[in-house]
Order: structure tokens, then C-alpha cells, then sequence
């Protein structure tokens, strides 16, 4: 990678009003670029609509999910083309059929082209359609090569899974996008962010929604970015606001922020892949939650 400019854009949406928000979204980008210089920008989880739909999936395919590419992707796109800057655009995706919607996460590059589109592998328990909500898991988890870097996307939830991460990094990511629409506590938000980027010596840009959704989930924002050995960069508060910071080609030359020290480790390379042969398969954690969602498989 190069050394370049993110951007982390937390803005509230008008619940359900795509063209109301995929405006803002135009117009914020805009700010990102005059304001802080952006290179990349990455918006929240479901920008153009909000997380919680509120409505049956099949009403929600034909009124919110967007075909990709589509009428969004060309509006967004034109204005990544208009301000030379790569966009991280999180959406509903239709899919083939109904009641068939993914949770995506769209890169845009500085010509207004789509590089690529992940579809979100671990939606949240209440969210998955197997389990009584509105989306269809993804399978892939690709890794785009652009100009700045080589990016990797997970969305939200997708961040609690150390594997991912992993798998991401294995294919070459330098850097991760998380789009997020987080109802937990900002320490769990904090923790897996910063963890994912420890863990695997990566770039994270966590992006977190803020303000209401159409079911009346109010998200706290604390967008951030994290450096490989996991030193927050910019940090947001709980509002609508930028965040940005410059991201160096080597940033693994000392083993904490302030100092000298070299740094002389790297846990890709120092697995002991014997002792973890056959963490691939099914199981449960030791403790009950207080309720299992009975998924349809």
C-alpha cells in the first residue's frame, strides 16, 4: 500500500428515504474530500436506509433492497468520480429473487467504477432471515486491489469472528472496512475493532451509525481507526462527524506508538497451525445466552 487519507463518516439517516439519504451521503463525501483531504471514505452499515427495516422482507425487497449495480451506485459513483476519491457505500442489495436481500458493503474507485461488493457473512442473530429477519448471509469474503491498498470489507457483526480477519489478511488485506450500525457497548465495539487489527496486523476503519433507525434503535457513533499494532488514530464521538487519518505504508517498524523499540514479531507468520488444525467446525460457546434464535437450516 501507500501511504493515503481515510476518511470514517458517521452521519444519521431519515429512516427508509433512500433519496433523501443517498444525497446526504453525496454531500458529506464532498466534506470528507474539501475538509480532510480523503483518499478512501467508509460510511455506516446501510447508509442509504438505516439497519432495521421495519417492514416485512418482501415489502422491503421490492421498496429498499437497490439492485448493484444501480441507480445508487451510478449517483455515488458520478460523485466519487467528481471528487477522485474512493467510497466504501454499505446497502441493502437485491438479490435474485424475494425474498432474497443482502447486507452489503460496496468500493467505488476514483473513477466512479465498482471495484467489488462483499455481502455481509455473519448477520446479526435478530437480523438473519433464517431467523425470522430480513437478510440472506454472504459466502465470500474477497480482498479488492486498488490504489492505496489492498482492501478487504467486513460489515458490523462479521467483526466478531477473529476468522474472518484472519481469512482477509491470509489474501493479502492491508486494510479492513467495518460499517457498523452497533447497539452494544462502546467497550466491545472498542475491543473487537482494535483486536482485529492487532490480531492480524492490519489497518481497521470502523464506522458506526448514529441517531435512529425505522425500529427506533438509537446507535451511539464512536467511529475509529485503528493502526495495525492497534493505537486508535482518530477516534468520534457521539454525533454526526469526520474522522480522518493518515494511513503509512509501515507502520509495523516499532512495536508500540511513541516508541523506538523495533518491532521483531508477526502473528501471521508465528501461527502454530498444528496446534489450531480443526477450528473449522460447528460448536457452541459453554454458557446458555438467555435465548437461542431456532435458525431454519
Amino acid at each position: 500500500m501507500r501511504d493515503f487519507v481515510a476518511c470514517a463518516v458517521q452521519i444519521a439517516v431519515k429512516p427508509n428515504d433512500i433519496e433523501y439519504n443517498t444525497a446526504k451521503v453525496i454531500e458529506w463525501l464532498e466534506k470528507a474530500v474539501v475538509e480532510h483531504g480523503a483518499e478512501l471514505v467508509v460510511f455506516p452499515e446501510d447508509v442509504t436506509t438505516g439497519f432495521t427495516p421495519n417492514m416485512p422482507v418482501e415489502q422491503m425487497y421490492e421498496q429498499l433492497a437497490e439492485p448493484i449495480p444501480g441507480v445508487i451506485t451510478r449517483l455515488v459513483g458520478a460523485a466519487a468520480r467528481r471528487f477522485g476519491v474512493h467510497v466504501v457505500l454499505p446497502m441493502y442489495e437485491k438479490g435474485p429473487s424475494s425474498p432474497i436481500v443482502y447486507n452489503s458493503s460496496v468500493l467505488i474507485g476514483p473513477d466512479g467504477e465498482i471495484i467489488g461488493v462483499y455481502r455481509k457473512t455473519h448477520p446479526f442473530p435478530t437480523e438473519r432471515m433464517e431467523g425470522g429477519g430480513w437478510t440472506t448471509p454472504g459466502t465470500e469474503a474477497p480482498v479488492f486491489d486498488t490504489a492505496l491498498g489492498k482492501i478487504g470489507m467486513i460489515i458490523c457483526y462479521d467483526g466478531d469472528f477473529p476468522e474472518l480477519a484472519r481469512e482477509l489478511t491470509l489474501k493479502g488485506a492491508e486494510i479492513i472496512t467495518r460499517p457498523s450500525a452497533f447497539l452494544r457497548s462502546f467497550d466491545i465495539w472498542e475491543l473487537t475493532c482494535r483486536a482485529r487489527a492487532y490480531d492480524n496486523h492490519v489497518y481497521v476503519v470502523g464506522v458506526n451509525a448514529v441517531g435512529p433507525d425505522a425500529g427506533n434503535n438509537y446507535f451511539a457513533g464512536h467511529s475509529m481507526i485503528v493502526s495495525p499494532i492497534a493505537q486508535r488514530l482518530a477516534q468520534a464521538r457521539g454525533t454526526e462527524e469526520i474522522i480522518s487519518a493518515k494511513l503509512s505504508a509501515e507502520p509495523l517498524k516499532y512495536i508500540t506508538y511513541g516508541s523506538k523499540a523495533p518491532m521483531i514479531f508477526d502473528h501471521v507468520e508465528d501461527r502454530n497451525l498444528k496446534a489450531v488444525d480443526g477450528i473449522l467446525q460447528s460448536g457452541q460457546c459453554p454458557f446458555e445466552p438467555s435465548k437461542r434464535i431456532p435458525y431454519k437450516k
